[in-house]
């Protein structure tokens, strides 16, 4: 009889289990239980935030998934996750699109902190940070014994990214970012072009581009929603694809810039642009072209924050563009790298020595030593000849009378 009242009860357990989590993949010796920190896994994307919340707890607690909605809005469907029964356990997924994540109730809060950042520079980098809190709704009644449930999240964002294009001679480079503790850029691209009206790609050729041909850059954002521009910090060149090289020349750096650079649009859209006249790295003296990479750091401002960020720039003494000083890209968040390259250039100057003689359609004249000394020796020779004959012709003026003076009419005066 104990035994029947023991499978009675066994079974009955099994049967309220069952009924609790009403089948969706849970585990009762893992899920019976309250919320957890645990329970909410939050994915920082690029255009938009994920949350999953660990269904099999929330219906422990007696709750549906209806139950759940951001930030208070139990009345907006859009507000609403759903659930996915094909994972263990079941979850419910809350979708948070950056470029509307406001219609919700979260917040984007954009702080700036002046000082040096990751690049070595001093500059005002700026973070945003997302926030709000996933819950469930109050009961009508005055006392409950359903406990409220409530997730908070949170995703930061830096809105510093360092663009590196070493792949200039193919014309363009973009590379996605990773979904790293968050970005707001999904893709970076630093183009070169021909012409001030960005209309032609550049296209390097193979003997590489005469020095100071005039070059137009623009970094650029996609997949970016309106309250976003791009404002670019710092702008340099190695002559390796490394961007740590020890030896960079500066294009630009806040109002500090190279005299042959200029920069036509910055921080006003969500692309930026600016020009220089390409040279050679003198290191590379003994080659006959020289390669520079082109790196920019750059940065994401809101549409009403540029304007304070950007530098208001007047005739102002440019620094040294040639830093010889250590300095490192340093790993942060968000960072987009692309790398590539590089710009060539040729230099146009034609080595000659005494022994060379150039000639556009034909092989260069070459003296040996044989025919040098019979020239050397016949040019003495002729010089000496003429310096006999002004002598002699000088030695005869003087012995010959002069007519002058034995043909003259003597003076009436003198008699």
């Amino acid at each position: 009889m104990e035994r029947i009242c023991l499978l009675l009860l066994l079974t009955i357990q099994v049967f309220s289990v069952t009924a609790q989590f009403n089948g969706y993949n849970c585990e009762a010796n893992l899920h019976s239980r309250f919320p957890a920190e645990r329970d909410i896994s939050v994915y920082c994307g690029v255009q938009a935030i994920t949350m999953k919340i660990n269904f099999c707890t929330v219906l422990f607690s007696g709750y549906s998934e209806t139950d759940l909605a951001l930030n208070g809005k139990h009345g907006d469907a859009h507000c609403k996750g759903f659930i996915n029964n094909n994972t263990f356990p079941a979850v419910v997924i809350f979708i948070i699109n950056l470029s509307t994540l406001e219609s919700c109730g979260s917040t984007l809060v954009v702080s700036s902190v002046p000082g040096i950042n990751a690049y070595g520079n001093v500059s005002v980098v700026q973070i945003g940070n997302v926030s709000g809190y996933i819950d469930t709704p109050d009961p009508p009644t005055i006392i409950s014994y359903l406990p409220g449930l409530l997730y908070k999240f949170s995703c930061s964002y830096p809105l510093e990214y360092l663009v590196n294009n070493t792949q200039l001679a193919s014309s363009s480079a973009a590379i996605s970012v990773k979904e790293n503790n968050g970005t707001f850029i999904s893709t970076l691209s630093l183009l070169l072009y021909n012409d001030s009206t960005y209309s032609q790609l550049l296209v390097i050729p193979s003997i590489g581009l005469p020095l100071k041909t005039k070059i137009y850059a623009a970094v650029r954002a996609t997949n970016l929603d309106g309250r976003w521009n791009v404002l670019m910090d710092y702008c340099y060149t190695t002559p390796s694809g490394n961007p740590n090289d020890e030896l960079r020349y500066d294009l630009f750096f806040s109002c500090d810039k190279d005299p042959q650079t200029t920069v036509i649009e910055n921080g006003k859209s969500q692309m930026g642009r600016f020009s220089f006249e390409v040279f050679r790295f003198v290191k590379h003296k003994n080659q006959k072209m020289s390669t520079v990479f082109l790196h920019c750091v750059t940065k994401l401002c809101r549409t009403d924050d540029c304007p304070f960020l950007a530098p208001i720039c007047s005739n102002r003494e440019r620094r040294d563009a040639v830093r010889r000083t250590t300095w490192s890209a340093q790993s942060t968040s968000g960072n987009a790298v692309i790398s590539a390259g590089p710009i060539i250039t040729r230099s146009d100057e034609t080595p000659t020595n005494n022994s060379q003689l150039a000639h556009p359609n034909g092989p260069p004249f070459q003296l040996n030593s044989v025919t040098s000394a019979l020239i050397s020796g016949i040019v003495i020779l002729g010089i000496m000849s003429i310096f006999f004959f002004v002598c002699s012709l000088t030695l005869l003026h003087r012995k010959w009378p002069s007519s002058s003076v034995l043909g003259g009419v003597r003076n009436p005066v003198f008699n």
